[in-house]
């Protein structure tokens, strides 16, 4: 259930209440594709770092270790050792993103495997029987994320064929969390928005997702290639239609800059690889910009990356040492810059929900914009 707690202009504040806890949106969820933070991050960091919600991948966890694997060990919060909600997409992207290996067809997709080359298939229903295994407090619609660009034509076909896919994963999840073994029956749904670039299919589309009164609704396929003004223009034009009452999920986006123009824009739910992604090549996000830790600048500076950061990593290393960590190859490097980063993002968001409270957050997004702006 959401609440919608205030609003500032478009920006919404709220809570959205799960059986595995409240979450206080805007939200960043922290990305551990294969049940795990890529850079060595265990779920005790995540509780230590203010993570409210961690995201798993439907696609990968089916491969390896296998979802049938994971149920018997109890579901995906037993198996991380995390009591937090679990958020699980639906294996579309990374169907759709395995081009040169799938064939799509009105049951489902088939395609081969990423690790072994074995040919598997899924559907609607395949997917809601995957994230049902695992458990997760929130699950993914399937749906087909359509390539960047697409004809007009192409577009209206996928998005029908995911309207369609919809109604199969509804129909499916209420059959999956009333069986005696389900771990959790009180698993929620989120639909998908699809419909690229074109505004007129994005509103229908928008339109007829939100008459089916799911748990919580997604703008997909966005961040796919096209530009940062184009996906504002349809972040703007699509969430009016989509209901206020609900959450609103911007999928796999992205920078602070992105984050702040959306949560503007109306959207809750946010994840993206970008603050690990970054901390695994040596970037760190401060407030003051972007820093590269590689740089010689940092040979000697035995300031913390961010002065002021309540981060441990930031309370107790200096850039020097963690610069000679990167040198070194030690993966304790790239644990410290995944943590700060993830920290950085968490932090964000508790500091976005305070200024949409306060009826303030246009002055905080101009003064967060021109701070990160300055770089090194």
């Amino acid at each position: 259930m959401y609440r919608l707690i205030t609003q500032d202009g478009q920006a919404k504040r709220g809570e959205f209440h799960t059986v595995h806890g409240v979450i206080q949106t805007p939200v960043f969820m922290n990305v551990g594709t294969a049940a795990a933070i890529k850079g060595a991050v265990s779920t005790m960091d995540l509780q230590k770092i203010g993570t409210q919600v961690e995201l798993s991948n439907t696609y990968h966890l089916h491969v390896r270790p296998g979802d049938k694997v994971v149920k018997q060990l109890g579901g995906l919060h037993k198996f991380m050792v995390w009591d937090k909600p679990i958020l699980t997409d639906s294996g579309g992207f990374q169907v759709f993103s395995l081009a040169g290996l799938r064939k799509i067809k009105e049951e489902g997709v088939y395609f081969q495997s990423h690790i072994d080359g074995r040919r598997i298939f899924m559907g609607p229903e395949e997917s809601m029987q995957i994230q049902s295994n695992l458990a997760s407090t929130i699950a993914m619609a399937f749906d087909e994320c359509p390539p960047h660009p697409a004809t007009r034509e192409y577009m209206q076909n996928s998005v029908d064929r995911t309207t369609r896919w919809l109604e199969r994963c509804i129909k499916e999840m209420k059959r999956l969390n009333e069986l005696p073994d389900t771990i959790n029956k009180k698993q929620m749904l989120f639909g998908i928005n699809q419909g690229g670039t074109f505004a007129d299919i994005r509103i229908e589309h928008a339109k007829r997702i939100s008459e089916m009164d799911l748990d919580g609704y997604a703008l997909g396929g966005l961040a796919v290639g096209e530009s940062h003004e184009e996906m504002y223009d349809i972040i703007e034009k699509t969430v009016p239609y989509l209901p206020l009452e609900k959450p609103t999920y911007l999928m796999g986006v992205g920078t602070p800059a992105n984050i702040l123009e959306a949560v503007e824009r109306g959207v809750d739910f946010f994840d993206c690889v970008y603050p690990s992604r970054n901390g695994r090549h040596g970037h760190a996000y401060t407030n003051h910009g972007k820093m590269n830790l590689l740089n010689a600048r940092y040979e000697l500076d035995d300031r913390p990356m961010e002065e002021g950061c309540q981060c441990p990593v930031c309370q107790t290393y200096s850039r020097a040492y963690i610069r000679h960590l990167l040198k070194a190859k030690e993966m304790l490097g790239l644990r410290m810059l995944v943590t700060h980063n993830l920290y950085f993002y968490n932090k964000m968001m508790e500091e976005i929900r305070d200024a949409i409270e306060h009826h303030r957050f246009k002055e905080y997004k101009k003064a967060k914009l021109e701070g990160m702006a300055q770089g090194e």
